[in-house]
């Protein structure tokens, strides 16, 4: 089932934007790297728009590295047609699992669709499944130069930490809370808890062959600015 506009708002998205973007250093020093702009608009603008758009209005968005400007600049989301509440990580940043296990009593009980704040992409999210057939539905993309080795490999519609042929987790998944049942708050990634689920079969996925980029080096974020602003 895809995610429908009747019944997007029950459903929820979180943005996530609290890390320290250390690759994007001296830029992230003064700014944190989803408020970094592309195209006349900042990473994360891209994301708010396009959830809006897939009729995903409820978005949490964790902050921590220079947090104050991300909610000084978004506030309630109402100017991108969301309604935005913030997951406060201080004084530690938690990572990716600790960032969503932090984040979970603002998401609820059902499934959620999470992104990473600091890529570009045109991925349609109405084409995700509402509720994933296991505990996960990964987006994974063709390998990008940065990353030949890819992350995991798709096999029938199952994502699996090993095999011939690997693409790279594009940051953007829809997840079951019980993936995170047993996780105790703290500072943890979320990749060992995927790879868990994957050994027991429970993470589904798909290709997706679209624009996708991941904005790691000052240089891929000036190559995607002058490709969106030529366009």
């Amino acid at each position: 089932m895809p995610w429908a506009d009747g019944g997007g708002d029950a459903l929820k998205a979180m943005i996530l934007a609290a890390g320290r973007g250390e690759r994007m250093r001296p830029y992230t020093d003064a700014t944190p790297k989803p408020l970094l702009r592309v195209g006349g608009k900042a990473l994360i603008e891209y994301h708010l728009e396009a959830l809006a758009r897939a009729g995903l209005h409820e978005v949490v968005v964790n902050v921590g590295h220079l947090g104050g400007q991300i909610e000084a600049a978004l506030g309630d989301g109402e100017r991108y047609g969301v309604r935005i509440r913030y997951s406060r990580e201080d004084p530690a940043i938690l990572d990716t699992g600790g960032g969503i296990v932090n984040a979970l009593p603002l998401l609820g009980e059902a499934p959620f669709l999470v992104v990473n704040g600091d890529i570009y992409a045109d991925y349609p999210f109405k084409q995700l499944p509402t509720v994933p057939a296991g505990l996960a539905h990964l987006v994974l993309v063709p390998n990008p130069p940065q990353h030949p080795g890819g992350d995991f490999a798709l096999h029938g519609g199952r994502v699996t930490s090993e095999g011939d042929t690997r693409l790279t987790f594009s940051g953007i998944g829809v997840y079951r809370p019980q993936l995170f049942a047993d996780c105790q708050p703290g500072v943890f990634p979320l990749a060992p808890l995927l790879r868990r689920a994957m050994a027991a079969g429970q993470v589904g996925g798909e290709r997706y062959d679209g624009q996708w980029w991941d904005i790691g080096t000052p240089a891929r974020l000036a190559a995607l600015d002058q490709r969106l602003t030529n366009r």
